[in-house]
C-alpha cells in the first residue's frame, strides 16, 4: 500500500494515474461530452490512496458522472494502478452524500460490493431511484413491466428466464433493478445478484487468472435470483459464454429467477452460442419498444418534479420530449444539461435558453421536417387548403392555424425567420415572431389550442 502512494517527483502515484485517466477519459468521450462533464473533476484528498476520492462543482454534474462513468472510471484507475479499491465521486465543498463506485472484481473489505443480511442473503448495490414506482408505463413497455413484477413476485417460479430486450436507454436496466428492490422486499434473505455481461467476463476472468474459478461460480449459481444486463458485450467470448451457458443451466435447475436483458431479441443476437440462445429463448422474451411523446414527456415531467426547487416551463419540457427521441436516458440527460447549466450561471430556464443549452443535441435528433410537411399537416388538421395558409385571408379560421404553422416550422426546422415568412406567401420575419409569441402566449391560456399543438407536435417529432 506504501508503494501507491509514494511520492515521485513531487506527485504522487495517484495524481499519476489520475493524469493518465483524464487523458484516456478525454480521448475515448471526445472533447466536447469531455469538457462539459468530465473536465471539471478534480482529484481530492482521501484518507487512504486506494480508496480515490473524485470531486465536482455541483450535484448535477455529480450524478450525472455516477451514473453514466461508475464502473468507468474504476476500470480507468485499475488499469494504472490495480490495487486500486474504489473511487468516490462527490460534490465539492459540501460533499453531503459521497457515492461508493465499486470495481467489478472480488469483493474486499473496504469495497462493499454486496451488503451481507442474515446468514444467507445478500444485496447488490441498487440505484433506490430505480423502482417500479418510478417506473413510466405504456402501451410501448408495457408487457415487459408486468412480466418482470410476475418475476419478482413470492411463490412458486411462473417462468424463468425472462429476456428483457429494447434499444439503449429505454429503461432495461431500471427493469432490472426493479425486479431486484422488489424481490428483496418480498424476501429479505434471498441472495441476489445483479451485475452487466462486462462484469460478468471481467470476474470471470479475474477468477481465472488468480486460478479460483470455483468461488466465482458459488458466488453466482448460489443466487436466487440473478440479473445480468447487456448480454451483447459477451458476443465472441468463447470462454466467458461457456461459463455463462452452465451458470444459467444451474439456475434453470434450481428453480430459480433469472433476468437477462439485451439490446436485441434472442434471435438477433450474433456471436453467442446457439445453445444459450436456445435456453434464453425458452423463457419469456419481453420487449420494449421506442418511447411514445407521452411516455417520454411524463418521464420528464416526474423528474422535475424531483427537483422542488427548479421550474421549468411547459414548452421546454414538450421540446426535449418532443426532439429527442432515441433513449430515455438520453432524455433524462437532456433535462440534466439544461437545469445544471441553468443553477450554475443563475439564467431562467426558458424556450431560448434550453434551445441554447441543448443546441448540438438538438440538431443532432432533429428529423428532416419540411415546411412543407408542416403546413399539409396542419392544413389537414383544420380541415383548410394548404394555400390557405400562404394567402391573404385574416379570418380567424385561417390565421389561427397559419400562426400554428410558422410556430412549429420555427420549432422543429431551421429555417430563418425570413425564410419561414417566405414559405407563407412571402412574410416579412417579424410577422413570424408575432406568430411564435402569440402561440406560446396561449398554449399557457387556450387549451385548444395547447392541445392541437401538441398533437401536431407529436405527428411531426414524436
Amino acid at each position: 500500500m506504501a508503494q501507491v502512494a509514494e511520492r515521485v517527483d513531487g506527485m504522487s502515484d495517484v495524481a499519476r494515474a489520475w493524469t493518465r485517466v483524464r487523458a484516456n477519459l478525454r480521448q475515448s468521450a471526445g472533447a466536447r461530452l469531455f469538457d462539459q462533464w468530465l473536465a471539471p473533476i478534480a482529484l481530492g484528498d482521501a484518507t487512504d490512496p486506494l480508496d480515490v476520492r473524485l470531486t465536482l462543482p455541483s450535484p448535477f454534474m455529480t450524478n450525472w458522472v455516477r451514473s453514466h462513468y461508475a464502473e468507468r472510471l474504476v476500470h480507468e484507475f485499475r488499469a494504472v494502478l490495480p490495487g486500486v479499491r474504489s473511487v468516490e465521486v462527490e460534490t465539492a465543498p459540501r460533499a453531503p452524500v459521497a457515492a461508493v463506485l465499486t470495481a467489478p472484481a472480488a469483493a474486499t473489505p473496504n469495497a462493499p460490493v454486496a451488503e451481507e443480511v442474515g446468514e444467507a442473503g445478500e444485496r447488490p448495490q441498487l440505484d433506490p431511484r430505480l423502482t417500479f414506482d418510478r417506473f413510466v408505463v405504456d402501451e410501448s413497455n408495457l408487457v415487459a413491466v408486468n412480466a418482470a413484477r410476475a418475476l419478482a413476485e413470492p411463490g412458486p417460479v411462473r417462468f424463468s428466464p425472462l429476456f428483457l430486450h429494447g434499444a439503449t436507454g429505454q429503461g432495461k436496466t431500471h427493469l432490472m433493478n426493479a425486479v431486484a428492490h422488489a424481490f428483496l422486499a418480498a424476501h429479505p434473505g434471498a441472495r441476489v445478484m445483479l451485475m452487466s455481461a462486462e462484469r460478468f467476463m471481467f470476474e470471470f476472468v479475474a477468477a481465472v487468472r488468480a486460478r479460483d474459478t470455483f468461488a466465482f461460480k458459488m458466488k453466482l449459481r448460489g443466487s436466487d435470483l440473478l440479473l445480468i444486463d447487456d448480454l451483447q458485450f459477451i458476443a465472441g467470448k468463447d470462454s466467458t459464454q461457456e461459463e455463462f451457458f452452465h451458470t444459467v443451466n444451474e439456475i434453470m435447475a434450481a428453480g430459480k429467477r433469472l433476468v437477462i436483458a439485451a439490446d436485441r431479441a434472442p434471435q438477433a443476437l450474433e456471436g453467442i452460442e446457439p445453445r444459450i440462445l436456445g435456453r434464453l429463448g425458452g423463457g419469456l422474451v419481453a420487449d420494449i419498444r421506442p418511447s411514445t411523446l407521452a411516455l417520454r414527456r411524463e418521464v420528464i415531467a416526474r423528474r422535475v418534479a424531483d427537483m422542488p426547487d427548479v421550474r421549468v416551463p411547459a414548452e421546454v419540457l414538450d421540446l426535449l420530449a418532443t426532439r429527442i427521441t432515441a433513449s430515455i436516458r438520453e432524455l433524462e440527460g437532456a433535462l440534466t444539461r439544461v437545469t445544471a447549466y441553468a443553477m450554475l450561471t443563475g439564467a431562467t430556464i426558458d424556450l431560448d435558453f434550453a434551445t441554447q443549452t441543448l443546441g448540438d443535441m438538438l440538431r443532432g435528433h432533429q428529423r428532416r421536417v419540411t415546411i412543407d410537411q408542416i403546413q399539409k399537416l396542419v392544413s389537414d388538421h383544420f380541415e383548410l387548403k394548404p394555400l390557405d395558409l400562404i394567402s391573404a385571408r385574416r379570418a380567424r379560421a385561417v390565421a389561427r392555424p397559419r400562426q400554428i404553422a410558422m410556430y412549429l416550422a420555427k420549432r422543429l426546422t431551421t429555417r430563418s425567420l425570413p425564410e419561414i415568412g417566405r414559405k407563407f406567401g412571402g412574410r416579412d420575419h417579424s410577422t413570424v415572431i408575432h406568430a411564435v409569441k402569440r402561440i406560446e402566449a396561449l398554449r399557457d391560456s387556450d387549451r385548444e389550442v395547447d392541445g392541437a399543438v401538441r398533437l401536431l407536435l407529436g405527428q411531426l417529432g414524436g
